[in-house]
């Protein structure tokens, strides 16, 4: 019988699922530390993480593993590579969280806009016409270059253009006649289109061809009035950078759900900066996105032992069709 390891207490929907199925085992941890979880593993077959790190050691200590299932769609805490090689399918939740990440980046590009969290420390310190610092702004208008066209991307550039904003859209993957016929204007060199961008948000991978992408170059070549959104991963930008330039006026403002480290060490420039908003990595906490991703979730370790798992819920397809055969 199947076993399976849940770091963290997934929501009702997903835990359904699992509770109505009679021929597998399920385990719970709390907030355990990674060598709790190394300890964990033995006899386990399939493991349901969220922010833990899959790495060499913890599948060393895993000798069962057959899956591991993101709750979630980033699986840059996981060693894909070494999973691949010792035959460990890694699955994510992919069409779970699109919609509330681009509600949230819509939510910081607003709160960015018109310094929502300002006016309202404002008002209730009793400041009711506070006129000094940086101008509020209108959305429609503005140039938005959207880095990333896949889930999340798309549905931020159509909520962007639904606000009357301009949209650019850069993704490699993707054809520029697709991103054309979307209604949006395609981008295949970043730095050319940088001077003229209003706001630049990001909803690409992590990975080294993108890690501190947005770097003191990137920031030199944007307009001192734009705006930086970060909903993706804290490592894409250049922190020191970002911090710089925010501090100088070179940028106007940022919004970010993201950090290079989480949570934040307490002297992190950013998180005195005003021109600077700030969520705890929570765009995808909204009740309905975790319903969905739990359920995802659950359900690809379900239907990978049941050999029904489709491949496009895995990162390493060519590790479930090994498993397949």
């Amino acid at each position: 019988m199947p076993t399976i390891l849940l770091c963290q207490p997934i929501h009702a929907g997903g835990m359904a699922l699992l509770e109505a199925r009679h021929d597998v085992t399920i385990r719970t941890l709390f907030r355990s530390s990674p060598k709790e979880l190394a300890a964990a593993m033995r006899g386990v077959h399939a493991v349901l993480i969220g922010s833990e790190v899959a790495d060499e050691a913890l599948l060393a200590a895993s000798p069962d593993l057959r899956i591991v299932s993101r709750h979630g769609v980033g699986y840059d805490t996981v060693d894909v590579a070494a999973c691949t090689r010792r035959g460990i399918v890694v699955s994510i939740t992919a069409g779970g969280n699109d919609l509330s990440v681009a509600e949230h980046t819509l939510m910081l590009l607003l709160a960015v806009a018109r310094r929502t969290v300002e006016m309202d420390a404002a008002t209730r310190a009793g400041r009711w016409f506070l006129r000094d610092g940086r101008p509020m702004g209108e959305l429609s208008g503005r140039s938005v270059l959207v880095v990333g066209y896949g889930r999340i991307g798309s549905r931020v550039a159509r909520l962007c253009a639904a606000f009357g904003m301009r949209v650019m859209v850069i993704d490699p993957a993707f054809p520029v006649p697709r991103i054309a016929a979307d209604g949006f204007t395609p981008v295949t060199d970043i730095a050319a289109v940088l001077p003229e961008v209003d706001v630049l948000t990001l909803h690409c991978p992590l990975g080294e061809d993108t890690r501190q992408m947005v770097n003191r170059e990137m920031l030199g070549l944007m307009k001192p009035s734009a705006w930086l959104i970060n909903t993706a991963r804290g490592p894409l930008v250049d922190e020191a950078a970002l911090t710089e330039a925010l501090s100088s006026g070179r940028l106007a403002a940022a919004g970010l759900d993201v950090l290079l480290h989480e949570p934040p060490d307490a002297a992190n420039p950013l998180l005195k900066l005003p021109n600077v908003v700030l969520s705890p990595h929570n765009a995808a906490t909204p009740v309905e996105c975790q319903e969905k991703m739990a359920i995802r979730a659950a359900k690809n370790m379900l239907e990978f032992f049941d050999g029904v798992l489709d491949p496009s819920y895995a990162v390493n397809p060519e590790a479930l069709r090994r498993r397949n055969a």
